[in-house]
């Protein structure tokens, strides 16, 4: 377990039920805009809490929801008020810009729906809430989309520390490799798009070629 986990770990365990609620929600936010807090390894944490009888599963559910959402939102927010500015952005030099790219690219082709699925694009969810921002979405239509992509992430990973109790920490290891194959499977759609914009290109100036060799005078 990282260093910054069994801090977080620590903390949230020494808190009394009221403050682990708080504690659970500011973590939540916190993953979204200061990377790379372990957010979601603290809601399963607080899943195993709930295990043990010290919280209740509707409240840390409702809390890492609204923690996640209000972060996402923040991360909107920015996007829209300061646009490409980001990528020049000292303060944001931990977002690799083909990861931008990348987000832009399948914003380009779902719209609302990479909102949807944000919360378990791992890899990329981090920095869809900027994307979505400059591309300047509607606010309360994506605040709607990301609650709801959110709820979905955390009842499985509040349910996933209830379940496993003494060892939710296996609970790190799923996510980890969760967050290869999606990331694994992201690299594939994105090569496969540069692929299909190459041939597509080619063929068109293929085309292109033909129809002025036709049209020129013999």
């Amino acid at each position: 377990m990282g260093d910054l986990l069994q801090d977080l770990v620590m903390w949230l365990d020494g808190l009394s039920p009221a403050w682990a609620y708080t504690g659970i929600l500011l973590v939540a936010y916190a993953e979204n805009v200061l990377p790379p807090v372990p957010g979601d390894m603290a809601v399963v944490f607080g899943g195993y809490l709930v295990g043990v009888g010290k919280l209740h599963f509707v409240l840390v559910a409702g809390v890492a929801t609204v923690g996640s959402v209000m972060g996402f939102m923040t991360m909107y927010l920015v996007g829209y008020l300061v646009g490409d500015a980001v990528l020049r952005s000292r303060w944001f030099r931990w977002v690799p810009p083909e990861r931008i790219d990348g987000a832009r690219r399948q914003l380009d082709r779902w719209g609302y729906g990479l909102v949807a699925a944000n919360r378990f694009l791992a890899g990329l969810r981090g920095v869809v809430g900027l994307v979505v921002g400059m591309a300047r979405l509607d606010g309360l239509r994506t605040a709607a989309i990301a609650a709801l992509s959110a709820l979905a992430w955390v009842l499985l990973i509040v349910w996933a520390g209830y379940a496993v109790g003494d060892n939710w920490q296996e609970v790190g290891y799923w996510l980890r490799d969760y967050g290869r194959a999606v990331l694994g499977l992201i690299g594939l759609a994105l090569l496969a798009g540069g692929v299909r914009r190459y041939v597509r290109k080619k063929k068109h100036s293929s085309k292109k070629s033909g129809e002025n060799a036709k049209s020129k005078p013999r």
